[in-house]
């Protein structure tokens, strides 16, 4: 069963869309994350522009970040002042990320651009996660614990000025690198479609020393607010949210996370990291090896902005 998407301007299979959204939501079920570094690159994959997809996908995140800021409000599980210092930065980086979106789109470099970011990021990342949890393993086999991290444990960046205290943290730190935080992950957001919450959440862990009681609900308001944010820029400057595409998506995730959920907890946090890793590492590299691969068309025709 075939639907046509009128802002993507493609048709496709209702029942293939409607399992991505069930995919990546017990995907994000299982781990605890957003998934807009998957659905992006699915959506990509299946033929769906990558302007749209990224512009798209951010809808995607802002709904399901609020069902799951609401949660962790009602616990209060959320640090708000801190929250609201990651938005000064976030809400900066999301204008910065939809401002040089456009103009790459404008250059027609978007799709390269978009491409290359998933490549590196991913790549690293994955990289990164994949051998933390190949030693977490090894440790476990061999009765070692790992070196405490302490919550509220003083690194360089708490030295830097403009000092505040967070008091639900329990944290006297510089706001500059919260800012900083903020920013890039309101960036990266806007430009690759991703809530980044497999990099913020080890950021404020291992860089601010948030305590994990609250830095997932901080997180997530931080997703929900940028990325509702870069919905709202996106269509209005380039009018590339696909409503009903978002819909379907929307309903297969919050379908798929409930599932996802209940596996997730029957499995060991370092195999889940373990898995994590290798699905953004397979991620990023297929991503490279698109790049390199002679496309099935030498040419294509697009309208640009002013032609129409």
């Amino acid at each position: 069963m075939e639907i046509y998407l009128p802002i993507a301007d493609l048709p496709v299979n209702v029942f293939l869309v409607f399992a991505m959204g069930i995919a990546v939501g017990f995907i994000s079920g299982m781990f605890g994350i957003g998934g807009g570094f998957l659905m992006t690159p699915l959506l990509i994959f299946i033929g769906v522009s990558p302007a749209v997809a990224v512009a798209t996908v951010s809808s995607h995140i802002a709904a399901s970040s609020f069902s799951g800021a609401l949660n962790y409000w009602r616990r209060r599980a959320i640090d708000l002042a801190l929250a609201f210092m990651l938005l000064i930065g976030g809400l900066i980086g999301t204008a910065s990320g939809v401002w040089l979106f456009t103009q790459l789109r404008a250059l027609g470099q978007l799709d390269l651009v978009i491409a290359l970011s998933y490549v590196i990021l991913l790549s690293s990342v994955g990289s990164l996660m994949v051998a933390e949890s190949l030693r977490a393993i090894v440790r476990a086999h061999r009765n070692k614990q790992a070196p405490a991290r302490h919550s509220g444990s003083h690194t360089w960046l708490h030295g830097l000025p403009l000092k505040v205290r967070f008091k639900q943290s329990r944290l006297y730190i510089s706001v500059i690198p919260v800012w900083a935080i903020g920013l890039v992950m309101g960036f990266l957001g806007a430009i690759m479609g991703i809530g980044g919450g497999f990099i913020l959440v080890p950021a404020l862990i291992y860089l601010l020393r948030v305590p994990t009681n609250v830095v997932i609900g901080t997180s997530m308001v931080l997703t929900l607010v940028t990325m509702a944010s870069a919905t709202i820029l996106h269509a209005a400057t380039n009018h590339l949210v696909d409503a009903l595409l978002a819909l379907i998506l929307m309903v297969g995730g919050v379908i798929g996370a409930q599932f996802g959920a209940q596996a997730g907890q029957k499995m060991r946090s370092e195999r889940l990291r373990l898995m994590l890793g290798l699905l953004v590492l397979a991620v990023g590299l297929r991503f490279a090896v698109n790049l390199f691969v002679t496309p099935g068309e030498m040419f294509s025709f697009r309208l640009m902005e002013g032609d129409r």
